[in-house]
């Protein structure tokens, strides 16, 4: 018994010691001690690391949603790193690009720029600035000269609506001709959301109206009221927004999208826009006409897209 008793502290002791000694050091935690660097490389081991830089400073990455910039910074086991798309060029001409998808771009179109050309402007135009920008971001196989064979060069922008030159605001393009019939149809049926805002002269008496008035043009092209049966009936909403000492902000909604609508319909109420002397202004405070579309509402394919555009800060100040 005695023995007994004397070996059991003794199988204690060795059982505590070896209780103390080390474990042997187990494979690390992945991607416990990379920095954001060093997993974009282990991400994208055929980019350079000039080009790992590059995705960071343009903000392509993005850490648990997030964008991130810093090459440094550490990162734990279970954080995500993504690399998005790179940021598109941007427009010339003083577009500015609001949205695209593979059937449409929707953009932001400054005032003094035509839409599609006319007799003294063919090129400086919305459409063509927009057409020589995405066809030279196209693969060399969709671009085909056009004086070796002009019917196989791919269109890779369609008209589907306009604004005046003096307008600025949103205008959507169609990218294929499918797109181009589907958003014309919606404008043919009238569904299509178009919003404006408007600074004109003198004080709207009234809080809201709609002006139903059948326009027409003259041989020069020039936009009037018709009398009677004569022209095409156009239907345009009003709104008061605000109003200044001897200005009214108005927000306008078209039921129908006649050329030179707007400008035609206020002018025939009394209120030309300001800065549209062809239609009676006498003032031109900003140096353009105060009409600035700034929403667009329509469906495509996938479903109901809308966009704003905020208008220029001056027309608050009227």
């Amino acid at each position: 018994m005695k023995r007994e008793t004397a070996r059991r502290p003794e199988r204690s002791g060795r059982r505590a010691a070896r209780a103390a000694e080390p474990s042997p050091p187990g494979p690390a935690a992945p991607d416990a001690t990379l920095d954001l660097l060093s997993r974009l490389a282990a991400l994208h081991p055929e980019a350079s690391r000039r080009s790992l830089k590059q995705w960071l400073a343009a903000g392509r990455v993005r850490v648990n949603g997030r964008v991130e910039r810093r090459a440094g910074t550490p990162l734990a086991p279970g954080d995500r790193v993504a690399l998005g798309a790179p940021e598109p060029e941007p427009l010339p001409g003083g577009l500015r690009r609001v949205y695209e998808n593979e059937r449409l771009v929707v953009v932001d179109k400054p005032a003094g720029l035509l839409t599609i050309a006319s007799a003294s402007e063919r090129e400086r135009t919305a459409y063509r600035l927009l057409w020589a920008h995405l066809e030279a971001r196209a693969p060399a196989r969709d671009r085909r000269p056009s004086e070796i064979v002009p019917s196989c060069r791919r269109q890779p922008v369609h008209v589907v609506h306009r604004l005046d030159r003096e307008t600025s605001g949103l205008l959507v393009f169609a990218r294929t001709p499918a797109a181009k019939r589907f958003l014309q149809e919606q404008f043919e049926r009238r569904t299509v959301e178009r919003v404006y805002v408007a600074v004109v002269q003198g004080r709207v008496r009234e809080e809201s109206g709609t002006l139903r008035m059948r326009l027409r043009e003259d041989a020069g092209r020039r936009v009037h009221v018709a009398r009677g049966e004569d022209g095409r009936e156009a239907i345009t909403h009003y709104r008061v927004l605000g109003r200044g000492a001897d200005t009214t902000r108005l927000e306008i909604r078209l039921e129908t999208g006649r050329r030179g609508q707007i400008r035609a319909h206020l002018a025939a109420l009394g209120h030309p826009i300001v800065g549209d002397a062809a239609y009676g202004s006498d003032r031109d405070p900003l140096g353009r006409v105060c009409l600035h579309a700034t929403r667009l509402g329509f469906e495509d394919t996938d479903g109901p897209l809308r966009f704003d555009s905020p208008p220029p800060r001056g027309f608050s100040a009227l």
